[in-house]
């Protein structure tokens, strides 16, 4: 039976706490006791300067220079920059052109978009190796939930070792920090940065909040920053000691929820990670085909329809698989790896390049499949290059329109009409 005293005001609740019943012998009644489940331990790793590290590993000679990745044109930005970039004053999403007035001599290099893909599930596969429990909240980003492994040894030299190990099998520079929550584990993280680690103990996460910049709480923007600067509140120690009352009538339901951040206190949960259903179509025709035009404008229209879906999930996938059914029933299939996408010309590209590989010509076909997997939301943040952020901007459109007027209102020159008889559509 765990004993537990009240909070004083304000002060963190550590743990989870359950109201429990049971018979008590002695007096023949109910009664109701309260225990505490183990204090949550959490860990978050950030690659650093992920797109910049992987280029770095590429081209050796970049090493120590300010270094832009991102698109060369006039509209292009800056997806990702150097620490020796960011002493200039340049950060991510700013217009390359400024990038290159603050700092004339940086070296800008554009996006490989297939090793960002190809080191991210590197380390992805190492973490799942190791990990009871984590959540891949990026790209390059991760959560791991180790409550209770202190019963059998130390989570923080744990977590150490796991770091040990990435930045061996990759070498990549990976900051961490182990907390209570998430919230203080992602400000420690950024704390520890470049290439460091940090542990706030549990019971220390207002001292180790309160000399911080308020800004340094996710989600407090420009915007708020100056609205709390009017204020006078400038650090989380600032806010810390604004009444809950006031905070609210100002800012509403925010204001309650900066209030609780301020005291070190977030509930939110590490999301297991697990790779996401696919997405599949396919067609069984009505008779056997060899017309290779007719296959071709059917596997786009096919493509083109799982991608849209993909997309509506906010999905992208970093696997395209074709599967072809010739008229003896004889089925065959392959698949490719690729760099996490969600647009069309990419993946009928892909899935044509299948195709060719599997197809016996002149063979008739009786049914096609074209699959997506390996979907996530991890590589959408690639589309800060250049040319990625015009393409985001083209199907954000042309989705509008589907949306608004049927999936089929707008197909590809090289698609088919729907309707096709014998189309069957399955999640893997």
């Amino acid at each position: 039976m765990n004993y537990i005293r009240t909070p004083s005001a304000g002060a963190p609740v550590r743990g989870v706490f359950i109201l429990a019943m049971h018979m008590n012998p002695l007096y023949g009644r109910r009664t109701f006791v309260i225990m505490s489940q183990p204090q949550r331990t959490i860990a978050h790793f950030d690659l650093d300067a992920f797109f910049v590290s992987v280029e770095c590993i590429l081209d050796p000679s970049l090493k120590g220079k300010p270094l832009l990745v991102g698109g060369h044109s006039d509209r292009g930005v800056v997806a990702a920059c150097s620490y020796e970039a960011r002493k200039f004053g340049i950060h991510s999403a700013m217009p390359m052109k400024t990038a290159l007035r603050l700092c004339p001599h940086a070296t800008v290099v554009g996006s490989t978009r297939g090793a960002y893909s190809k080191y991210s599930r590197w380390v992805t596969e190492i973490i799942a190796a190791k990990a009871p429990l984590f959540e891949k909240a990026s790209i390059d980003e991760f959560y791991l939930d180790l409550t209770g492994m202190d019963r059998f040894f130390n989570a923080y030299q744990w977590t150490i070792d796991l770091r040990e190990e990435i930045m061996k099998a990759t070498g990549l520079p990976i900051s961490f920090a182990l907390a209570s929550n998430k919230m203080i584990a992602k400000i420690a993280t950024d704390e520890a940065k470049p290439n460091g680690y940090l542990h706030v103990p549990a019971g220390m996460e207002q001292e180790f909040l309160a000399p911080l910049k308020v800004n340094k709480i996710p989600g407090v923007g420009d915007q708020m920053y100056r609205s709390l600067g009017e204020l006078g509140i400038i650090t989380i120690r600032d806010l810390s000691l604004r009444s809950v009352e006031e905070l609210e009538k100002r800012f509403g339901k925010y204001g309650v929820d900066l209030w609780h951040k301020s005291r070190g206190i977030h509930t939110g949960e590490v999301v297991p990670y697990h790779e996401a259903k696919s997405i599949s179509t396919e067609n069984t025709f009505q008779e056997n085909t060899t017309d290779l035009e007719f296959l071709m404008a059917e596997l786009v229209r096919m493509t083109e329809r799982v991608a849209y879906e993909l997309r509506q999930d906010n999905k992208t996938t970093g696997c395209v698989a074709v599967k072809i059914r010739y008229g003896d029933f004889e089925t065959t299939s392959r698949q490719t790896s690729i760099p996490y996408t969600f647009y069309d010309d990419e993946l009928i590209t892909k899935a044509k390049e299948l195709f060719h590989q599997l197809w016996r010509k002149g063979e008739p076909i009786r049914l096609m499949g074209v699959r997506l997997s390996e979907l996530t939301g991890e590589a959408i943040q690639t589309n800060l290059f250049q040319d990625t952020q015009k393409k985001n901007e083209l199907y954000k459109a042309i989705d509008d329109v589907k949306n608004k007027f049927g999936k089929y209102s707008i197909v590809k020159a090289g698609g088919l009409e729907p309707g096709k008889e014998g189309e069957q559509e399955a999640g893997a």
